[in-house]
């Protein structure tokens, strides 16, 4: 394969992803696009050029013959339809997190991409943060020692401006944003801890935007992320339909004995993550996720909040979430066409759902644990294989 010729379904939103693509460099090239809201199949089309083809069906740009590779950005609750379609029809696909909204939607994917041999690439563009690469990197070293515990605070400043004003707030499309926002963060904790979740508590509730004004009709404007828009109860357009919480928090115990918290927020002012790890000879900390941020090593003693021992500042990457995006659609391209092998695992991404599906059902229940269902071990051997 020359030039890589790539179809996006889901043109707008994350489809915007797609044109770290569209490069020389890369030797790969947008052909088609498919949304169903035509202004967006407007912009696509004064982006690409008018002969890049254009649709409101997605299967259209399936049945193109000079699609080699999909894009699948579509909102959460098409993945696992889209994906599936893709890769029945032959294509590479570049799959959005999360990979499903369900545990058997997320198998199906992987057992789709195991019978055709497509292959099939997770977008978790986290993996690819300069923040998460460099905690790894200390990780690896052992510097801090044995792993043995690890926290994660979310503070989600946009769920007035996003999650709770669009699709995203119902149950039906995301099943949950312990999943839907949560996918990222288990899947790093997974990913820098070594294994994946084996069971899982949570608790939370819808708080907050339950009190706040809904709007009556259909959205008149794009959802757009302002400084204006705080507090919660000083907008009056919220979804007509929320029944998903507002904020949320898990624990969970890896299959090595690693036990980790998660808690996600989406009323908070701020908007990042904080990353805790600890062993048995010291801990680090992240102080920012993206853009300028500090990664802190503490490794000796102290009875205060002590300067660390060793700090690591970075400085921010060019291109959007902090340079990760331009980097992990690079890594697809050369996995399509070179069969590099990417930081970023289908079977990771699933692990990601399946935990957070099990700690939905445990916070709107009894808040009682739950074991995540593992993988067909046949189908974590294929791709463990390499897709071989």
């Amino acid at each position: 394969m020359n030039t890589v010729r790539i179809g996006v379904i889901g043109v707008a939103g994350r489809g915007k992803l797609a044109s770290y693509a569209h490069s020389d460099e890369l030797n790969a090239q947008i052909v088609a696009g498919a949304d169903p809201d035509p202004d967006a199949r407007k912009t696509f089309n004064e982006a690409y050029g008018r002969d890049a083809a254009t649709s409101g069906n997605y299967r259209t740009v399936l049945e193109r013959s000079d699609v080699d590779a999909v894009f699948v950005c579509s909102p959460d609750h098409f993945h696992e339809e889209h994906a599936v379609a893709a890769l029945e029809a032959g294509k590479a696909v570049y799959l959005e997190k999360p990979i499903a909204v369900t545990i058997e939607g997320a198998d199906r994917v992987l057992e789709t991409a195991r019978k055709t041999g497509s292959k099939l690439y997770l977008g978790h563009n986290m993996r690819y943060f300069p923040s998460v690469l460099k905690m790894k990197e200390i990780l690896d070293a052992g510097t801090i020692g044995t792993l043995q515990a690890v926290w994660c605070r979310h503070f989600v400043a946009i769920g007035g401006d996003a999650y709770f004003k669009d699709w995203h707030s119902e149950r039906k499309n995301t099943t949950g944003l312990l999943l839907q926002k949560g996918a990222h963060d288990i899947d790093v904790i997974h990913w820098l801890s070594g294994a994946y979740a084996e069971s899982v508590v949570a608790m939370g509730k819808l708080s907050v935007y339950d009190k706040a004004e809904r709007r009556t009709g259909e959205r008149t404007s794009k959802v757009a992320l302002k400084p204006e828009n705080w507090p919660p109860y000083s907008q009056n357009d919220y979804s007509p339909t929320i029944d998903i919480e507002d904020h949320s928090m898990m624990m969970f115990t890896l299959a090595n004995g690693v036990q980790c918290s998660y808690t996600q927020c989406h009323y908070a002012p701020d908007y990042w993550r904080n990353y805790t790890f600890i062993g048995d000879r010291g801990r680090i900390e992240n102080i920012g996720d993206s853009g300028s941020c500090e990664i802190r090593v503490y490794t000796t003693r102290s009875h205060t909040a002590a300067t660390p021992d060793i700090v690591h500042y970075l400085k921010p990457s060019s291109g959007s979430h902090g340079g990760s995006d331009p980097a992990i659609v690079r890594s697809f391209i050369e996995f399509v066409r070179d069969g590099k092998i990417p930081n970023t695992s289908p079977v990771a991404a699933r692990y990601a759902v399946a935990a957070g599906v099990m700690a939905t059902e445990s916070l709107r229940t009894d808040n009682g644990l739950r074991r995540v269902p593992a993988v067909d071990p046949e189908t974590e051997a294929y791709f463990e294989r390499g897709q071989r």
